[in-house]
């Protein structure tokens, strides 16, 4: 890679971390919520949230999700900064996703590129996923959020490592299926990182 396209790189994550911010603040505002109501209600630390509106913190999908449920949002509406269709206008029936479009977010361990983010009222959340963690010790804790989660391995093999002690691994087109709600994290197992289609649901 070259010097300048490493600095592009660089800087796609923190461009991406504060378009996000914006989008979150001004979803907050145009409901009238402090950020001590958002943090009540998501369950996020308020100086998490304030961080998040500041693009000032990398944080995992399970933030971001709990800041949509609390605002009453698809998750992809605060990735996705594309205006809603107008009042009274018909629902698409189908729409085309070309992964390297798609809005972009880092969290360090996982990058992520969301899918269908125009599709009104999605019960799904597909995404787009490149594991870069290595090992266990590069996450402050499990992440878990509410529904349940479906994982395909597209490049690369995964472990996926559970709070209840369980480890998988997951090679090349194979997948798994489980309850979110339980702690669990994904790490990549070869000399590049994994590349993976990742279908959340609610």
């Amino acid at each position: 890679m070259s010097a300048r396209n490493a600095r592009i790189h660089a800087a796609a994550p923190e461009a991406d971390r504060v378009q996000l911010g914006l989008r979150l603040r001004e979803h907050r505002k145009a409901r009238q919520l402090t950020l001590k109501a958002l943090s009540a209600r998501s369950g996020v630390a308020l100086s998490t949230l304030s961080k998040m509106e500041l693009g000032q913190t990398s944080v995992g999908y399970e933030k971001v999700a709990a800041a949509a449920r609390a605002l009453s949002l698809d998750v992809g509406q605060l990735f996705d900064g594309r205006a809603p269709a107008p009042a009274g206008a018909a629902a698409p029936s189908v729409v085309w996703s070309p992964v390297g479009a798609g809005p972009a977010y880092s969290s360090g361990n996982y990058d992520y590129r969301m899918l269908a983010t125009d599709f009104p009222g999605k019960r799904m959340t597909p995404l787009h996923g490149r594991i870069v963690a290595r090992e266990r010790g590069q996450f402050p804790d499990f992440i878990h959020h509410p529904g349940q989660e479906f994982v395909m391995v597209l490049s690369g093999r995964v472990r996926i490592e559970f709070e209840t002690g369980e480890i998988i691994e997951v090679g090349r087109h194979e997948s798994a299926y489980f309850d979110s709600g339980i702690g669990h994290i994904y790490v990549s197992l070869g000399r590049t990182d994994a590349q993976v289609l990742v279908v959340m649901s609610e």
